[in-house]
């Protein structure tokens, strides 16, 4: 399936801000068309993650609320101790 062609958006900055992107596109050797893009895709990108991230959260305590499973953190730390060890642990599992 192709990709849609780029559509031309409107976005309202300040003077200093507006400026600011003009400064740095010139030391950039790009335009401050192009450096306006990769912030917005950056920016996305960066937010994108984080919701995933917030999400993968809310998932994992509303597993926890409904079976009880957990590890404490004492029992993380443990077994992260013997990493590196010739008597390295498994990790812990689950418990109620």
């Amino acid at each position: 399936m192709a990709a849609a062609a780029p559509r031309a958006v409107s976005i309202k900055i300040d003077q200093d801000t507006r400026e600011r992107v003009n400064r740095l596109a010139e030391a950039r050797h790009r335009t401050s068309h192009w450096l306006t893009r990769e912030a917005i895709s950056q920016y996305v990108e960066r937010e994108e993650k984080r919701e995933a991230f917030r999400q993968d959260a809310i998932d994992a305590w509303n597993e926890y609320q409904a079976s009880g499973l957990h590890v404490t953190g004492d029992e993380v730390m443990a077994w992260l101790d013997t990493w590196g060890e010739e008597s390295e642990q498994a990790a812990p599992l689950c418990h109620k």
